[in-house]
């Protein structure tokens, strides 16, 4: 890739140091496997700690309230940014206080308190681009 078209500044926060910084987050095990974990716009910063959405999604996704779920930061004053899930139930889910809390419980058993969603929004769909993608630019723009 040579750069963007007609986009100087993208192309030089992406072609930087004779690098092509892709905004993947991932690590090299000793064995010599890629992982690739998330994306670094998908990253949440709350109370000066990283939290990748994904792992968060990864645990929603096994939660039997759950059919699916996108997480994303939105600003809080005292965190910088909150974790937030915003989750479609499954079938027959009443979807209610109470059910948010047990959805935040199934998240701590799995996840270090600053992981676990804040707040949990539930919605009928997950907005999504034509390749299926959920697109999180709206889920922070509704929600924040």
């Amino acid at each position: 890739m040579t750069g963007y078209w007609n986009r100087p500044d993208a192309t030089a926060e992406t072609l930087a140091d004779g690098w092509l910084h892709t905004g993947d987050v991932g690590y090299l095990t000793d064995d010599g496997y890629l992982f690739i974990v998330d994306r670094t716009k998908d990253m949440i910063v709350t109370g000066g700690s990283n939290v990748y959405a994904r792992e968060v999604e990864d645990v929603l996704l096994r939660l039997p309230e759950v059919a699916q779920a996108a997480v994303v930061g939105l600003p809080d004053r005292l965190w910088g940014e909150a974790v937030t899930a915003v989750v479609v139930p499954a079938p027959g889910v009443v979807t209610d206080e109470r059910t948010a809390a047990d959805v935040v419980a199934g998240c701590r058993a799995s996840l270090p308190g600053y992981r676990v969603p804040k707040r949990v929004v539930w919605v009928d769909e997950l907005p999504r681009n034509a390749y299926g993608k959920v697109l999180k630019r709206v889920l922070r723009e509704r929600y924040g």
